[in-house]
């Protein structure tokens, strides 16, 4: 499990170290405090754990700065400026850190400076990145065009389509995961088939593609296939960017479950949210005697750097960016019934 990150001079943030819960980390704040950035970087330590890639070419793939260059992570500044990303983990009660650093003017990954490798892949770690925009619609191809040509995406949609595409696990499912899919199969009345590389959902009226499928309904989907591969076991770390796009509400509370139960079997998630009807769900089914989780709020502070806190406790949670949207918004609705403009 990943156990904190530090970040210094890296895209957005000047100085910040956030220490994760070893179950639910839910992100919150205004657009631009790098609610994924903080999991990208996550991620990609992750990821070199299982591929053995270079810990800078992964960050600079996943989040592909202009021409490749690393230096393009570093934080704007018109002086010469020092970056350092450090991941931190547990590896048999015993601390690993992997760092990289680099400066603005750093154009090749080769020329960053990694350390702790030896020790940090000593012990793989599963993950898995859902970003906002859906692949599995547009599967069919793109692996290969991915592979051959310089297509304008991050890594993680290829990483996505990679993962979601593996076969089903040998042997019986378990009881646990067998509960997790019923629950998503009833929520998208059916089941997820692949046939070379093209996805479809299965149910009585036979099968549907994909590309007709609601996208709400895909993104249920997909954590159908993740559970159902067994990309999502007991140790491994899920990346969910914004779960409840394009979900409807009324599915908001079949996502929280998944995710809670995901995390009692000893998946460590993160999450990056910008919706009150998720955090409420969450806040309302959480049980605090066995649940794991921490709220990070990120805010810009009195100098324009970007900041922290966190804490357990949804009404604890300060600065709350979505409860003051809301907050806004019903001010403005009262304001409008009792005629002030």
């Amino acid at each position: 499990m990943l156990t904190k990150i530090h970040l210094e001079n890296f895209t957005a943030f000047k100085n910040l170290d956030v220490e994760f819960s070893p179950g639910i980390n839910v992100f919150i704040g205004a657009n631009g405090t790098g609610k994924t950035h903080i999991m990208k970087a996550a991620y990609a330590a992750c990821d070199i754990s299982v591929s053995g890639r270079n810990f800078a070419d992964k960050l600079e793939k996943v989040f592909f700065p202009s021409n490749h260059q690393i230096g393009r992570l570093a934080k704007r500044e018109k002086v010469s400026i020092s970056s350092k990303v450090i991941v931190s983990r547990k590896i048999k009660s015993k601390s690993v850190d992997l760092s990289v650093s680099f400066s603005n003017h750093t154009t090749a990954f080769e020329k960053a400076e990694i350390a702790g490798v030896e020790l940090w892949d000593t012990e793989k770690i599963s993950s898995v990145f859902i970003p906002v925009k859906d692949m599995l619609a547009n599967a069919p191809g793109f692996r290969s065009s991915y592979g051959r040509r310089e297509l304008h995406f991050e890594e993680i949609y290829d990483d996505i389509l990679e993962r979601s595409l593996l076969g089903k696990l040998k042997g019986p499912t378990d009881k646990e995961r067998k509960k997790l899919l019923n629950i998503l199969e009833k929520a998208i009345a059916g089941k997820v088939v692949i046939k070379k590389e093209e996805f479809f959902l299965r149910n009585q009226q036979g099968e549907l593609e994909f590309t007709l499928l609601a996208e709400g309904f895909r993104k249920l989907a997909l954590l159908h296939t993740l559970i159902q591969n067994g990309t999502l076991l007991n140790g491994s770390v899920l990346f969910w960017d914004e779960p409840e796009a394009n979900l409807n509400p009324a599915l908001m509370e079949v996502v929280v479950d998944i995710l809670l139960a995901l995390q009692r079997q000893g998946i460590q998630i993160f999450i990056a949210t910008h919706d009150y009807v998720f955090l409420k769900w969450l806040s309302l089914k959480i049980d605090h005697k066995k649940d794991k989780f921490l709220y990070h709020s990120l805010f810009k502070n009195e100098d324009g750097d970007i900041s922290h806190s966190s804490t357990s406790d949804y009404n604890e949670i300060s600065p709350n960016a979505i409860d003051a949207g809301y907050e806004q918004l019903s001010d403005a609705e009262i304001r409008r019934e009792m005629g002030v403009k």
